[in-house]
């Protein structure tokens, strides 16, 4: 089986030309030079980019979502190849509804019409891994059924495999290659695939996101059916609404585009800083807008979490950036152990104006956060910058946002928008309120403790007198050993010494 998957991916490669991407490095060049004269016949006019998104998408559904994970990697890979990868779409042919109905019913260990009303066999919409029906539960309330591709585990297996044999080859074949750290790369991509691959996952996101939101007006999400969920089915609330990529729809609607790009910011920032816990696929396909313009989220596979101490520095850089407080950034990131400890703080510095400042003042349109964050890493890489594993995804959600903010409105000034979000958080963060809540969150926790510290207090005064003994009495025994030691040697001394004096007599 993984022989045949690795001559079919042989095949591709060599049919899109992408002996030539790899090979055309230095251990490579005579190689490729062979395989130009061999397959002659092969058209390599277009561009490198192109050739190669095309052959993961013949190479299918585990390919494509490679090359979406991959695309997020600006800090590793070539603008050329990150800007096309971009463009893959969700949107893969779906599984036979025979094999949908199959994995339903072995999941829910009853007949599809004894557990829903309706179920439409057709999908609405198909991934790389799951594909999405519309159902209508008993009780009448509409629901979006998701199930898993069937044997997809074992597809993954060996495609993971292959994927990790080929970043060793590109490590051994071209002389950035541990710099750019492929094997790293197919980890990170395995363990988002692992995620995924569990809906009961996926569940526990939507929940807990939902929670998050449950008042808010600015975001919806669905609620989930927990009774007919597992780890191959998701059944939850079918929502409705209009893609956000559909701009004319929205248009034609009423819905006020700027408001809904400066509600985007907001429900991105309150993500990321008041829960910790944010959507990290936010693409147009993943996105709804209802008639009275409230966003709607869907798919949530892949979410990400940041700790309070990520946070924090997060909202000194942004903070710092917003105020072109650039020698601020450079000690956020010392602080933070992203750059070494002696780093010269004013060249880093210095570093950080030189890409942030061209971008300030000027509108989203003006504004590339992908060629900003290139060169961002471009200029860490100079100085040594760690890239923090808990932040890629946030610097994929950010590219998401940049996307969704030039479709919606492109003079949207994102500086602006969300100063006065992170300055209100970094107030509820520091000084007296900050305090106070701090205080609020603790209060549970020292109100259990408070009544037992008479107890605990007693116990350490009785162990103490116990641990001196313990350590006076190890010491005695030292200094009893070391007094033996000697007894002995000048015993043995005073012996020799008589022997001696015997002998000569």
């Amino acid at each position: 089986m993984r022989l045949f998957r690795l001559l079919k991916i042989i095949s591709v490669g060599l049919r899109f030309g992408l002996d030539q991407l790899v090979l055309e490095q230095p251990r490579g060049e005579r190689l490729a030079r062979l395989l130009r004269r061999v397959l002659f016949w092969r058209d390599l006019s277009a561009p490198r980019a192109l050739r190669l998104r095309l052959a993961l998408e013949a190479l299918g559904p585990i390919f494509v979502k490679f090359g979406q994970v991959l695309s997020t990697r600006r800090d590793l890979l070539p603008v050329d190849l990150a800007d096309e990868l971009a463009l893959l779409q969700d949107r893969v042919p779906p599984f036979p509804s025979a094999q949908a109905l199959a994995v339903l019913e072995r999941a829910l260990g009853r007949k599809v019409g004894e557990v829903f009303a309706e179920f439409t066999p057709e999908p609405e919409a198909s991934a790389s891994v799951a594909q999405v029906h519309f159902a209508r539960l008993p009780d009448g309330r509409e629901a979006a059924v998701k199930i898993l591709r069937p044997g997809i585990e074992h597809v993954i297996a060996h495609d993971v495999a292959l994927l990790e044999a080929g970043a060793g080859l590109i490590e051994w074949l071209w002389p950035d290659g541990r710099r750019l750290k492929p094997r790293e790369v197919v980890a990170e991509f395995a363990k988002h695939l692992e995620d995924e691959l569990d809906l009961m996952r996926e569940a526990a996101n939507c929940s807990q996101l939902r929670r998050n939101f449950l008042r808010s007006p600015l975001l919806a999400v669905p609620e989930v059916h927990w009774e007919w969920c597992s780890a191959q089915v998701m059944v939850m609330e079918r929502m409705h609404g209009t893609p956000i990529g559909q701009i004319e729809a929205l248009r034609t609607a009423g819905i006020d585009l700027s408001a809904l790009s400066r509600a985007g910011v907001e429900i991105f920032f309150t993500q990321v800083f008041r829960d910790g816990f944010f959507h990290a696929d936010m693409h147009p396909g993943n996105i709804l807008v209802t008639p009275a313009g409230q966003y709607v989220a869907l798919d949530f596979g892949i979410m990400g979490t940041l700790t309070e101490t990520d946070q924090d520095y997060l909202a000194q850089n942004f903070l710092g950036f917003f105020r072109r407080d650039y020698k601020a950034v450079a000690q956020a990131h010392i602080d933070a152990g992203w750059v070494p400890a002696d780093t010269r703080i004013d060249e880093f510095e210095a570093g950080i104006r030189a890409v942030c400042e061209p971008v300030f003042d000027r509108p989203l349109k003006d504004i590339s956060f992908g060629r900003t964050l290139l060169r961002l890493f471009q200029t860490g890489r100079r100085f040594n910058v760690e890239i923090q594993p808990q932040l890629v995804m946030l610097q994929k959600t950010l590219l998401n946002i940049e996307g969704l903010g030039r479709q919606l409105d492109p003079e949207l000034d994102l500086w602006t928008t969300a100063k006065p979000f992170l300055e209100r958080w970094m107030a509820e963060r520091v000084g007296l309120k900050g305090l106070a809540n701090h205080l609020r969150r603790e209060a549970p926790l020292w109100a259990g403790l408070l009544p037992q510290l008479p107890r605990l207090a007693h116990q350490a005064l009785e162990r103490q007198p116990h641990e001196a003994l313990r350590v006076e009495l190890a010491l005695l025994r030292r200094e009893k050993r070391r007094q033996t030691f000697w007894l002995r040697a000048i015993t043995l001394l005073l012996v020799v010494l008589i022997a001696a004096q015997l002998l000569w007599l």
